[in-house]
């Protein structure tokens, strides 16, 4: 039981702890709060650039990946299974841009949260969510252009509107299941107690995952990126069959049905191309991340935090990088584009357009 002494000799010691802090001109997030975090602030300079750096990612995840959805919900000639796939990935990384990089931007320039425990946790939740629901996506596209390039002509009845729905239910539900039971139960920091009171502070937002939880989240990344590995190898190895055929065929006179198959399956070797990208590119900003997570999990949390940081903004800008990758592959995407900026699409019967070149 607590004395008046003790109540004295704390109140003292608070002063004391303080007068030391402002000696030593050490930050602090709150500075009227003994369990504040240190903050490190970074100079008028840097600090701009970093914003102006983080913030453009954050625009550009934002209204790139708005732009696809709007493309491809809109316009009726985009209207297929495949496309419905890749609108709900660009939904994933609308998210991302509107509910997890704001935030986190501010956590790394500033170097404190300043949003509460509670936004804390539910903005970590959304940040495995989306990362996840990304990856799960992209394995499902992967097999989705495999079937495309290996049979187009049959493609059609094999990957449906159903299928496509179900891929997506599958994607969303697992991810958001996984990361918000795992988080709101404390899984995470099973075995780590002592290690997560030592780092709590007001105005810190650190996520703790003990080496279990670190390994089966490495396995639920690693696992489908071998899975689309695999099938885009595969994918490349028909792709490059397909165009010794063609080109055999185009020293002969090839039947009209021919002529239209081979129509078909440039088209869809395209589309894989494109979208192989799209996962090259995920692979390399994400692996980094879950290579380190991993590593430092079994070495006692080793990494610094501006190594950290670095390695969580490479990842968040995968999200504003497919927007980018579609403009550069797809003429059909810059044209929609060009569309909905200059309001065109508010026109009667614009859903109708042709946006596929002649």
């Amino acid at each position: 039981m607590a004395t008046a002494d003790d109540s004295v000799s704390w109140d003292q010691d608070s002063i004391l702890s303080r007068d030391l802090l402002s000696a030593t001109s050490v930050e602090l997030c709150y500075e009227n709060l003994n369990r504040s975090c240190v903050r490190s602030p970074y100079s008028p300079g840097p600090r701009l650039i970093l914003y102006a750096v983080f913030g453009f990612g954050a625009v550009l995840a934002v209204c790139g990946n708005l732009l696809v959805m709007t493309s491809i919900l809109h316009f009726r000639q985009l209207h297929s299974p495949a496309n419905f796939l890749m609108a709900s990935l660009a939904c994933a990384d609308f998210l991302v841009g509107m509910t997890v990089m704001p935030f986190s931007m501010v956590r790394s320039v500033e170097g404190c949260w300043y949003f509460g425990d509670s936004y804390c946790k539910l903005h970590t939740c959304f940040d495995v969510s989306f990362c996840y629901c990304s990856i799960f996506h992209l394995c499902f596209i992967s097999v989705d252009r495999y079937i495309a390039v290996s049979d187009p002509l049959i493609y059609p009845t094999r990957f449906t509107a159903s299928v496509s729905g179900k891929c997506t239910t599958f994607s969303w539900l697992l991810s958001i299941i996984y990361s918000f039971s795992l988080l709101y139960t404390g899984a995470n920091e099973a075995g780590l107690e002592d290690l997560v009171s030592a780092l709590t502070c007001v105005g810190g937002c650190q996520l703790a995952v003990n080496q279990s939880w670190v390994f089966i989240n490495f396995l639920l990344f690693l696992i489908p990126t071998l899975v689309m590995i695999t099938v885009y190898s595969k994918i490349f190895l028909i792709a490059k069959q397909q165009a010794q055929n063609i080109e055999k065929m185009s020293k002969q006179t090839a039947r009209a049905s021919d002529s239209y198959k081979d129509r078909v399956a440039k088209r869809e070797r395209k589309a894989a191309k494109t979208l192989g990208i799209a996962v090259a590119a995920f692979l390399l900003s994400w692996l980094p991340y879950f290579i380190d997570s991993i590593i430092d999990a079994f070495l006692g949390f080793i990494t610094p935090t501006y190594v950290y940081e670095i390695l969580v903004w490479i990842a968040y800008y995968n999200s504003a990088m497919n927007p980018l990758i579609y403009a550069f592959f797809y003429p059909w995407f810059r044209k929609a584009i060009k569309l909905i900026v200059s309001g065109k699409i508010l026109r009667e019967n614009s859903s109708t357009t042709n946006l596929f070149p002649e």
